[in-house]
């Protein structure tokens, strides 16, 4: 209804967004997995170290509730120019990547996209709550709450300990 406040969101799964072939996917689908989530880029100098420790992550813990969600954006150094089709091409291709590739966003501005908006809320970075560069990450528990904030410069690898720990499997 017009004039009352839109409703806030509480957890990542009050969001829908696309994916890279354009399907809405609401992510409620996630409910009861930890999620890691990235701003992801092909052209990136940490491209291809994040990408290969993200598919280790992925492999060894995806039948153990982890969900690597992977956000494109060209904010930082025009690093993933590309459509959604190339990106997906680069991933699946390059790195044999399985986990789900998202439509191409902005994560910091006025057109940041509100699932970031929402992340950056209360974990803040060196630079306040904008994402410095390519490869941030998101650790989300089961509920759907962000619990930590990695730079970009953090080996997803390193990210394993906290990971497991939502997990349950320490």
């Amino acid at each position: 209804m017009a004039g009352q406040p839109e409703k806030k969101p509480q957890s990542v799964y009050d969001f829908t967004l696309k994916d890279a072939i354009g399907n809405d996917v609401d992510l409620s689908i996630y409910k009861g997995k930890v999620l890691l989530i990235v701003n992801v880029a092909s052209k990136c100098g940490m491209t291809n170290s994040n990408y290969t420790e993200l598919n280790q992550l992925y492999e060894k813990y995806k039948d153990q509730d982890l969900e690597i969600l992977a956000f494109p954006c060209n904010q930082f150094g025009e690093e993933e120019p590309g459509t959604n089709d190339q990106i997906l091409d680069f991933v699946c291709t390059r790195f044999k990547s399985d986990f789900p590739i998202f439509d191409k966003i902005e994560v910091n501005g006025e057109n940041a996209s509100p699932l970031y908006k929402f992340l950056k809320s209360g974990k803040w970075g060196i630079f306040g709550d904008d994402i410095q560069w390519n490869f941030a990450k998101f650790l989300v528990d089961k509920n759907g709450q962000v619990v930590d904030r990695y730079y970009p410069t953090t080996s997803p690898l390193t990210i394993e300990r906290d990971m497991k720990k939502l997990l349950e499997i320490i």
